[in-house]
């Protein structure tokens, strides 16, 4: 088999199977509490599968935040449906559900969203179109950065806590909730491992 974090299919074929093997959480419906839903999307990029994140334009909600493409459910969506639209709406990548592989757990953020990550592969994405309005600039983060042992730090907090940071490039660290998806994506899905993220310190600039 293909080495899955080189090869866009072989990615994909691991990624079905250990998300398929992954139980994952599903968080039940709370008062104040609303539902969003992002989309975890690998694509080819520079010849190696790489995982798309965006920084938030600097206006509105979560201002200049690193994040996946997504937000919040409309009336009747599923995660999915939403996930996907996002996608389109915020960078115009259209996906079809087929290229949905699987999903990740529920991560309660505490803005008061429950995030639910749907992973997606795309082979053949065309050119982006970034919505000015909502996205300042797109990454790709190879998948090879995202696997490798230093991308993960964890930060000691003066309350006994650690604060993860996920350094994935140049001036590129990102904290949860983003940085808890990817985190998890890369510990399931990359490296065969059992994670969960539930629990995860969010920095209090994340709060609102």
């Amino acid at each position: 088999m293909s080495d899955p974090l080189g090869d866009l299919a072989a990615l994909r074929e691991r990624a079905a199977d250990r998300l398929a093997a992954h139980r994952h959480t599903t968080l039940p419906d709370a008062p104040g509490v609303r539902r969003a839903a992002v989309a975890l999307c690998v694509v080819e990029h520079s010849g190696a599968p790489s995982v798309i994140v965006i920084k938030r334009a600097y206006r509105g909600r979560n201002a200049g935040q690193w994040a996946l493409p997504g937000g919040r459910l409309e009336d009747g969506e599923s995660p999915l449906q939403a996930a996907l639209r996002e996608l389109h709406e915020e960078i115009g990548l259209a996906a079809a559900p087929e290229a949905v592989l699987g999903r990740l757990d529920d991560f309660p953020a505490a803005s008061n969203f429950t995030i639910t990550p749907l992973v997606v592969a795309v082979a053949d994405p065309g050119p982006l179109a970034p919505s000015a309005e909502e996205v300042h600039s797109v990454h790709h983060v190879p998948l090879r950065r995202l696997a490798a042992p230093d991308a993960v730090r964890w930060v000691p907090q003066p309350d006994g806590g650690r604060l993860l940071q996920m350094h994935l490039g140049p001036r590129m660290v990102i904290h949860a909730p983003t940085g808890a998806l990817l985190w998890q994506f890369r510990e399931i899905v990359l490296l065969g491992r059992t994670a969960r993220v539930a629990d995860f310190l969010q920095p209090e600039w994340t709060h609102r």
